[in-house]
């Protein structure tokens, strides 16, 4: 009967084992990852005294050992402690639980005796010994064998895994959304430079009568509706960026004199916007700055979209008091969704009556060269010029809009392609002529429960200009600068705009450093507001 007995439990456990190896073959794998980085950071925080660390760095230029080549080697013994050494903490853990306090601190004293020698390996640039690693290996074996036929059966040991595991699963998600929220507030907060460049232009425009007097003079030059000039519109509240915009563009123009700028900003920034371009020539470029809060026809009886921001539910979503606040992504309810001033694009043609064509600018763009051709392109009876998406990143419209929903399902394709905001030319006859403010109308009231689409102007861009886009040559405007570390610097090159679309804005200190010579290129930098400002 023991014979039969025993026949019958080795399939089981042979089951066993291999489900207990796997977990903890998957174990060591993130153990030595985390090894790797642990020491690599703890190596970079240890505070040398000076002789020593000028004798370290004369040292590393001459090691040869590449340490995480040598702990990924299967045949090295590196990997082989740092394998032990994995395999140890899951029983110390498990030991503990157990209340076997020796056989945890056995376990734990070998352990560390595996970090200080995998640690002197790494430092020295010298591969580990079978001399060295030969004795800790032997015990930890002889210690890890113990606990698993004396102690533990593998059914306690698999079970024990997996909610370690589950553990370390909720711990790394927990991380991520932390830094996705973090990064969300660098993103959203305006820098002390920045606000103080505010604080001393609006203190120049409420002091200088002059300042207000020339703004009203430009306000009715006869070159702010001449169709033969090249108009460009950017709606923003940040005087720098925009200062960036405009610069990028009169400097790479043929022709800057024949440029035309008309801005919209916020009722806060509208002073300061005023006195930083009325003070400034930009090579003769004609530049007009507008209020938002002057548009008494865009109102809640007019726009669903104003109706909307203005709604207790919006209200609630965006400043607090929104009950299931956990379940949404931090970027959803980032407050920029809020401002007008993102959906006065789809008003351009109310705004700008007299106009034929206009270049739409976002305000994290730089100009590299000559757009003066983007208005002599055929878009063959389109409204909307804009390079499309699909081609690397897969954006196309299922990405965007809720294609469960009937209303969405079969008027669109899920697979047509996605394009981009932030350098368009827009055709304003034939957006008058199509109609496309009212198709947005249309789409925002059938969004107003948010089942359509979360949040954004994209979404219904790309409803309202559906059938109405021409794809432009993709060297027209590359985008990714606010998050991509791994653009290709001869696309840089080539690109008319480069779009910082993301959260590492140029303008904040999370800004990718690679790319930030070339909007600060733009900058003024002999201005004294900015001099005064960088040394407050």
């Amino acid at each position: 009967m023991r014979r039969r007995a025993a026949e019958y439990r080795r399939p089981v456990r042979r089951r066993f084992s291999y489900w207990i190896w796997v977990l903890l073959s998957l174990f060591c794998i993130a153990g030595l990852v985390l090894f790797v980085v642990q020491h690599n950071h703890e190596e970079d925080q240890v505070e040398y005294p000076v002789q020593e660390r000028y004798a370290r760095v004369g040292y590393v230029t001459k090691r040869t050992l590449n340490f995480t080549e040598e702990i990924l080697s299967a045949t090295s013994y590196s990997r082989q402690l740092a394998e032990q050494m994995t395999l140890a903490k899951a029983y110390v853990i498990i030991a503990k639980e157990h209340n076997s306090l020796h056989l945890a601190w056995e376990l734990s004293s070998k352990i560390r005796s595996c970090q200080l020698l995998l640690s002197r390996a790494a430092m020295t640039g010298k591969p580990v010994t079978l001399e060295e690693a030969g004795p800790i290996i032997t015990s930890l074996s002889s210690l890890i064998f113990k606990a698993q036929d004396l102690h533990y059966d593998i059914a306690t040991t698999i079970m024990t895994m997996k909610s370690h595991i589950q553990a370390l699963e909720e711990r790394a998600n927990a991380a991520t959304v932390q830094s996705t929220v973090f990064g969300q507030l660098a993103a959203e907060a305006l820098p002390k430079s920045l606000h103080c460049l505010n604080i001393k232009l609006m203190s120049d425009w409420l002091k200088k009568p002059s300042l207000q007097e020339l703004s009203h003079e430009k306000r009715n030059s006869p070159r702010l509706m001449d169709n033969n000039l090249y108009h460009f519109c950017i709606f923003s509240d940040n005087v720098l960026a925009t200062s960036v915009v405009v610069n990028s563009t009169v400097s790479n123009a043929d022709h800057p004199k024949q440029l035309v700028f008309h801005i919209v900003t916020n009722g806060v920034n509208y002073g300061a916007m005023q006195s930083w371009f009325l003070s400034s020539d930009f090579k003769g470029a004609t530049i007009e700055v507008q209020n938002i809060e002057e548009f008494h026809w865009l109102n809640a009886s007019y726009s669903p979209i104003v109706k909307q921001l203005l709604s207790a539910d919006s209200q609630a979503f965006y400043f607090g008091g929104y009950r299931n606040v956990n379940e949404v992504e931090p970027k959803m309810r980032n407050p920029k969704y809020l401002y007008l001033l993102n959906h006065l694009r789809f008003y351009i043609p109310e705004i700008y009556p007299q106009l034929e064509k206009v270049v739409f600018l976002d305000d994290d763009v730089v100009v590299q060269k000559d757009l003066t051709l983007l208005f002599s392109l055929d878009l063959h009876g389109n409204v909307n010029g804009a390079v499309e998406t699909c081609l690397e990143a897969f954006h196309r419209y299922y990405k965007y809009l809720n294609f469960s929903n009937p209303v969405i399902s079969s008027k669109f394709d899920p697979q047509a392609c996605g394009w981009a905001f932030g350098m368009n030319i827009f055709d304003l006859v034939a957006w008058r002529k199509a109609n496309v403010t009212a198709r947005y109308h249309y789409w925002q009231e059938q969004n107003g429960d948010g089942t359509l689409w979360k949040v954004g102007t994209l979404p219904p861009g790309l409803l309202s200009f559906y059938g109405l886009t021409e794809p432009l040559d993709r060297r027209w405007h590359v985008m990714g600068l606010g998050y991509d570390l791994n653009i290709d610097n001869r696309l840089i090159e080539s690109a008319a705009v480069i779009h910082f679309n993301g959260n590492m804005k140029p303008w904040l200190k999370v800004a990718i450093d690679r790319y930030k010579p070339l909007w600060d290129r733009y900058i003024n930098q002999s201005h004294p507001y900015l001099q005064d400002c960088a040394t407050s």
